[in-house]
């Protein structure tokens, strides 16, 4: 691996700054001592990045991944070193009611950063991809060469983007890596249809969560700090080995869960197992089991999570306790920051 202090002075643009993994990637970066730009979309919500004031810290670039004059422009005022490719419209429920918008930021969007990037001379580039990746196997844990085969929205969008990125590694040399990462999970995650912000929401609201699944449906996980350091750890490790370039790697805990399972675990860390879910049953367009080997980061790049999901979902529920604590405090409301609607996964 490069030496410390890799990435000090390196002008590193992050797009998706504003979204759960982006506003902890760009705090490990500004730690490490890098000079972040982070892309951001206009009419951004609330979000880790803008809470903690990072986005004070950093250059911030206003536009759209659809835009490609900006993509190129930002990259090459900045003289950019470093690309972490994180923006995506990442919900799957949008997905399915919005597919051309989603294709359009997910697909659209990842070929004009890599060919921005291939104009500019970027030094090396990260793209997220994801387990959705992969479609449906009856071949599980998904591994690196496993084909690529989304057959929903979302999935395809992620697939799609993926492959765009090996062939510009391939055809073009481009220094670019995969990531694919099981679900990501921790304090920032506002999107409260996902499984652990929805279940945390509920139980604080002293609600019984709504699956809308049967709940046997069976995922992997990974807390947000060990995939922040799974990025850098990528991104170090290319610009060592250019032989690295149009690889992916899977990056998770190697477990599977159900949601069930999931939704107990929060309910005994919150000390709420009197609130069992409500189960609808009514789940279409998601796979049933998806869940992933991080075997090769692991070996190839000495990558391992330093948390388990215990212990994520530990930090993950004091982050949303002291959210609520702090906004409590200033309104007179203990769960006013909170909506009060049950969530649903």
């Amino acid at each position: 691996m490069p030496k410390d202090g890799f990435w000090v002075s390196r002008p590193t643009l992050v797009t998706g700054a504003t979204g759960l993994m982006g506003g902890w990637l760009v705090e490990r970066l500004l730690e490490e001592g890098a000079e972040v730009v982070a892309l951001v979309r206009d009419g951004v919500p609330n979000s880790l990045a803008t809470e903690k004031g990072l986005l004070d810290r950093v250059k911030v670039v206003r536009g759209e991944l659809e835009d490609f004059r900006t993509i190129r422009r930002s990259m090459a005022d900045y003289s950019i070193d470093t690309v972490f490719h994180l923006a995506a419209q990442p919900l799957v429920g949008v997905a399915k009611i919005d597919p051309l918008s989603t294709l359009e930021a997910n697909v659209r969007g990842t070929w004009n950063v890599l060919e921005a990037a291939r104009l500019c001379g970027t030094k090396q580039v990260v793209v997220a991809s994801s387990d959705k990746a992969y479609g449906a196997s009856d071949a599980l844990p998904y591994l690196e060469t496993h084909p690529l085969q989304g057959r929903f929205p979302y999935d395809v969008s992620k697939s799609c983007a993926d492959l765009i990125t090996q062939m510009y590694a391939a055809t073009y040399a481009l220094p670019v890596c995969i990531a694919r990462c099981a679900n990501l999970f921790g304090g920032g995650d506002l999107n409260f249809s996902r499984v652990i912000p929805g279940a945390i929401q509920a139980t604080l609201n002293g609600e019984r969560f709504v699956v809308r699944s049967d709940g046997r449906f069976i995922r992997g996980f990974l807390y947000v700090r060990d995939a922040a350091e799974a990025y850098l750890c990528l991104a170090r490790a290319l610009a060592e080995d250019r032989t690295l370039a149009g690889e992916a790697f899977n990056f998770g805990l190697d477990d599977k869960l159900t949601v069930l399972q999931i939704i107990e675990m929060v309910l005994r860390v919150l000390g709420r197992s009197d609130l069992r879910p409500q189960i609808l049953n009514g789940a279409s367009s998601e796979i049933r089991e998806q869940y992933l080997s991080s075997e090769k980061a692991r070996t190839r790049l000495g990558w391992t999570p330093m948390y388990s999901i215990e212990d994520g979902l530990r930090e993950t529920v004091e982050w949303y306790r002291a959210r609520i604590n702090s906004a409590g405090s200033e309104s007179g409301e203990p769960y006013a920051v909170l909506s009060k609607a049950p969530g649903v996964r």
